[in-house]
């Protein structure tokens, strides 16, 4: 009996009424005709010939294996008479493989030319208010403000600044900024403001937004 064109579900139908009491295709051992059949099947589901032979594979772990949302059914005898008979095949799982794997990296492929023409993504950036405190009254206010300025990192601009009063005639210095926050470590920035110790009392992030 021919079974070829599984492309109509009645075919697997009746593939499976006329396997109800057989074991092969033709006869009382593997032939030919069971080979024409099983790759006409794999050719029409290459996907769940690919894994219902993987899932065979684990026949004698069942009981073993972790639950899923469905949990597992114990393997009958005649299944595992059955997944010896897919053994004689075993060629045709590695030309299933093939074909999933050229799938897979057909698909890679297609993500990554899709991201490519996207083209990169602007770098994440923040805007930052620093406070720089001066030590008191007569701290050089200009010379604070240049050593601060003059400290250079990727991915910092420096913005404008005012200064505002807090006291007993002291001034703080409050300078905005932006940072890409790949490249910038606001930790690492306070610590080299406050390396002026001539100047520096001590610093502060007063406001911080992404952009």
């Amino acid at each position: 009996m021919s079974f070829s064109d599984f492309q109509k579900v009645e075919t697997v139908k009746s593939l499976n009424h006329f396997l109800a009491d057989k074991s092969y295709i033709d006869g009382a051992a593997p032939t030919q005709a069971d080979v024409k059949v099983y790759k006409a099947f794999q050719k029409e589901y290459p996907a769940f010939t690919r894994w219902f032979n993987h899932i065979a594979s684990y026949t004698d772990e069942f009981a073993d294996l972790p639950a899923g949302n469905d949990s597992p059914a114990p393997a009958k005898k005649e299944a595992a008479e059955e997944d010896d008979d897919v053994d004689l095949f075993g060629s045709d799982d590695e030309e299933v493989d093939e074909e999933a794997e050229k799938l897979k990296q057909q698909r890679l492929a297609e993500y990554a030319a899709k991201k490519a023409a996207k083209g990169p993504k602007p770098a994440a950036k923040s805007i930052v208010t620093l406070d720089v405190k001066p030590w008191d009254d007569e701290t050089n206010l200009d010379e604070l403000l240049e050593n601060v300025k003059n400290i250079q990192i990727e991915g910092l601009t420096w913005g404008a600044h005012q200064w505002i009063p807090v006291g007993f005639g002291i001034k703080k210095l409050q300078i905005n900024l932006v940072v890409e926050d790949a490249l910038v470590s606001l930790d690492d920035l306070q610590a080299a403001v406050e390396e002026d110790e001539d100047h520096v009392q001590s610093t502060d992030i007063a406001a911080m937004q992404k952009l």
